[in-house]
């Protein structure tokens, strides 16, 4: 691999994009890779990337709609490339406790697409969120910030080093 590593997300309120930014910083840092992080939603093309990372908030039992459709509509070119893919959401400690399987949408997302693997981060509401849901869960003070960058960092490095293995057999 010698390109562009896209990592990009579907995020409401700003959590799945800093778990994104993580991930980028350590393929950045750990693997030595050009990273670019952009919103699944201005993703035009995947052409110019050798690899994807995509990541999606868990709403309701389901990724978010912009890392759905980002998926559907690059399903092609995202099966002819190393793919991981991550959620967040669990506003309790589950996702730092133990492996959460990923929602059904994804897991179905994963097979057709030969993902190369799949986690779950806790996520983060906090005040000031948007959605009358998000709004009601703060209200009955369920919100907080569940999110383990140790673990983000620890998941990224896992995938530069998977990402170093496969610039490694491929001839410069």
């Amino acid at each position: 691999m010698t390109g562009t590593v896209l990592v990009t997300y579907g995020s409401t309120n700003g959590s799945t994009e800093r778990i994104a930014e993580a991930v980028a910083d350590v393929l950045r840092s750990r693997g030595g890779l050009a990273v670019e992080v952009l919103p699944a939603r201005s993703v035009g093309s995947v052409a110019p990337y050798d690899a994807v990372v995509a990541g999606g908030g868990l709403y309701t039992g389901h990724w978010h709609r912009d890392a759905r459709r980002f998926l559907h509509r690059h399903r092609r070119d995202l099966a002819e490339r190393p793919l991981w893919l991550f959620s967040s959401g669990p506003l309790d400690p589950s996702a730092s406790e133990r492996d959460i399987e990923p929602v059904p949408g994804v897991r179905k997302a994963m097979a057709r697409l030969d993902a190369r693997g799949h986690t779950t981060f806790g996520g983060c509401l906090e005040e000031g969120a948007k959605g009358w849901i998000a709004r009601m869960i703060l209200r009955s003070g369920r919100g907080g910030d569940f999110r383990d960058f140790t673990a983000v960092e620890a998941w990224a490095a896992d995938v530069a080093g998977e990402l170093r293995k496969t610039r490694a057999h491929v001839p410069q």
